[in-house]
């Protein structure tokens, strides 16, 4: 899956809270100063091209755009990222590395387990 810089994701999580959009709705939702529409619709056309968004046309200038991938889904594919970079594509190493870091308790991780084997 690819990445998303910090301005994409913000956009994203625009979308997957508020649903379809237009580029004027988006901007309603940024606090002030907001962003300028042009600004909006580049970074839009970029995530389209990373195949993050999609559009419908209503009119012949007017496009209403979606989110193509979900928010768990593009989540699983950061974290599959995070493990296959820096821990040697092993879970357990991640796991491991949060428990030596005092991230996760031992007593978290038996939970856990057990929250994983009741199913």
């Amino acid at each position: 899956m690819k990445t998303l810089t910090a301005k994409e994701e913000e956009i994203m999580h625009h979308y997957w809270a508020y649903g379809d959009m237009q580029i004027r709705e988006l901007q309603s939702h940024y606090e002030d100063p907001k962003p300028h529409v042009n600004t909006l619709s580049t970074l839009v056309k970029i995530l389209e091209d990373k195949g993050f968004l999609s559009h419908r046309a209503l009119s012949a200038r007017c496009f209403q755009y979606f989110a193509t991938i979900s928010r768990d889904e593009y989540s699983g594919g950061s974290l599959a990222n995070v493990v296959n970079k820096f821990f040697g594509r092993s879970y357990l190493n991640a796991v491991s590395a949060l428990v030596k870091d005092e991230k996760i308790s031992i007593d978290e991780l038996k939970e856990l387990i057990r929250e994983v084997e009741e199913g």
